[in-house]
């Protein structure tokens, strides 16, 4: 299994296991919304918390699955598919708390902001480091990022692939708290069973009401965004980018 389960109290962990960076293959992203579907409609669990085993929360999408795929029509469909499962995220009726520690990077950082809420460890590192590959991101990246650091922060943070730290995520408002990394899943646990302590139908209604507060061109911009992710798979650059990151080594763009 890439996700394993685990029920505590009224609070549901799921942990993605993919050593040894959590990569997030297609199956552990369909794994992953088979465990949304199972428990939206289980009254026994009112809080999710999503986390990682091992060293990282997640380092991004599988780079080397993308080798697999044909022509803007595949890339396409791929970024669709990843922003209609974290659409699922963000509109579900449960709070979904992210658990940081190591690095959610690329795809892993685009699946950590589709969460409710996010924990990171101090010296975790968050970014989109996709334009290292000559690509961009395609799971909601271009529209996500710059609700939570606005958009002057998301330019630099996405044109130049750096990352930051858990300390200064916390300050831009990417994440809620951040912690030392052994107390990080303890606060975590402590902040699901606060709000499981809460009744059901009334967080249902929260969970319903503050995603009407998002940017009403936020759908207009996913669509822009998995198109312009099918195009850039057809420059040179990025096939250049994908095989010099499986042959590690610094690629060599040609800006075609």
């Amino acid at each position: 299994m890439s996700i394993t389960f685990k029920q505590v109290g009224k609070a549901a962990e799921l942990t993605i296991t993919s050593p040894p960076a959590n990569a997030l293959s297609r199956a552990i992203l369909h794994d992953l919304a088979d465990h949304l579907d199972r428990m939206e409609n289980d009254s026994s669990i009112k809080t999710i918390i999503l986390k990682g085993e091992g060293k990282f929360f997640s380092a991004g999408a599988d780079i080397k699955e993308f080798t697999s795929l044909q022509g803007h029509s595949d890339y396409r469909s791929l970024a669709a598919e990843g922003q209609q499962l974290f659409e699922k995220i963000e509109h579900y009726t449960k709070p979904v708390i992210a658990v940081i520690h190591g690095a959610a990077l690329g795809g892993g950082l685009e699946l950590a902001m589709a969460c409710h809420i996010r924990l990171v460890s101090e010296n975790a590192k968050l970014g989109l480091p996709e334009i290292t590959l000559g690509i961009i991101p395609g799971f909601a990246g271009t529209q996500r990022l710059p609700q939570y650091v606005g958009s002057a922060k998301a330019y630099e943070m996405i044109l130049t692939g750096e990352p930051i730290n858990g300390t200064e995520a916390a300050v831009l408002g990417l994440a809620n708290a951040a912690y030392r990394e052994d107390e990080l899943f303890v606060k975590a646990e402590e902040l699901a069973m606060k709000i499981a302590e809460k009744s059901g139908p009334t967080i249902k209604k929260v969970m319903h009401l503050i995603p009407y507060a998002r940017n009403s061109r936020f759908s207009e911009g996913l669509s822009a965004e998995a198109e312009a992710f099918g195009e850039i798979f057809g420059n040179q650059d990025a096939k250049e980018g994908i095989q010099a990151f499986i042959d590690k080594r610094k690629p060599v763009f040609k800006d075609e």
